[in-house]
């Protein structure tokens, strides 16, 4: 099947569209566009800025993706969105490009699922087999690990980071990171148990959820300091890598501020983005 435009379709000369690319009725890609193979656009799309898509991705329609940061530090630098493989985005999603002090680049990897009105914010890297339900908004920043299912108007502060395979209760407000593997729920937010049903879905094992189950109890029942329970978990070595990546989750969150991991990273993220963008020159 040979690529197809609508005659209504403004497609910049410079774009670079693969084999067997679809684009729908008054959709608008920009000039540094690159669009995989097989990939399909619907209807009233706009693509701009440095955004690259994957192979095999579908935009439902009216969707805007690359477009610049809601951001006043931004100045029209030429900051990028990179889109992997086999994604979903539907209808009303905003995906935006990064910013040099963020690191230059919104990263979205693959098999994810948007669903309609979701927004993704500047900076923000998106791992595999991620689902973002209707109207889940993601601040700039934020980190949100494989597998993670975040429900219907849940929301993340800038810099969070949400674990692999953590679920998040529709209307949450996520003020702090979510370890891996936990669901989180509730006003104020907390911790509320093992998201066994994604393990399950993802194929891990009966023994694994049940060890992350023994140390949720621990760490978030038990009465004890967080800390020495962590230590406590650590010192056998016989624990799973689930439970260890858990703690290592735990850990990282404690070396940030307010709760936030990524929020220790801000001179890294800054660097990186002027040596990407700016050739390593500050802005």
């Amino acid at each position: 099947m040979a690529t197809e435009v609508h005659p209504t379709a403004v497609v910049h000369p410079d774009a670079e569209l693969g084999v067997d690319v679809t684009i729908g009725p008054y959709s608008v890609i920009g000039a540094n566009v690159k669009l995989g193979d097989r990939t399909r656009l619907g209807p009233h799309v706009v693509i701009d800025g440095v955004t690259t898509l994957g192979a095999d991705n579908v935009v439902v329609g009216q969707a805007n993706l690359g477009g610049p940061p809601q951001d006043l530090s931004y100045k029209n630098e030429p900051t990028q969105l990179e889109i992997g493989d086999r994604n979903t985005v539907r209808e009303f999603v905003t995906i935006n490009r990064g910013t040099v002090k963020g690191g230059g680049i919104t990263r979205i990897a693959n098999d994810c699922l948007f669903m309609a009105c979701s927004h993704v914010a500047h900076d923000c890297d998106v791992r595999d087999r991620v689902i973002m339900a209707n109207c889940v908004l993601l601040a700039g920043h934020c980190y949100v690990g494989q597998g993670a299912n975040l429900s219907g108007a849940a929301a993340a502060h800038h810099f969070v980071t949400i674990g692999a395979y953590a679920y998040i209760g529709g209307m949450t407000r996520v003020n702090q990171d979510v370890p891996s593997f936990m669901t989180l729920e509730g006003h104020p937010s907390r911790v509320r148990g093992v998201n066994e049903v994604g393990l399950e879905r993802a194929g891990k094992s009966a023994s694994d959820i049940a060890a992350l189950w023994s140390a949720f109890k621990l760490l978030y029942r038990s009465g004890d300091t967080k800390r020495r329970t962590i230590d406590t978990l650590r010192a056998d070595p016989a624990m799973p890598q689930l439970v260890r990546e858990l703690l290592d989750d735990l850990d990282r969150t404690e070396q940030g501020q307010k709760g936030r991991y990524r929020e220790s990273l801000r001179a890294e993220f800054r660097r990186a983005g002027e040596e990407l963008i700016l050739g390593g020159v500050r802005a």
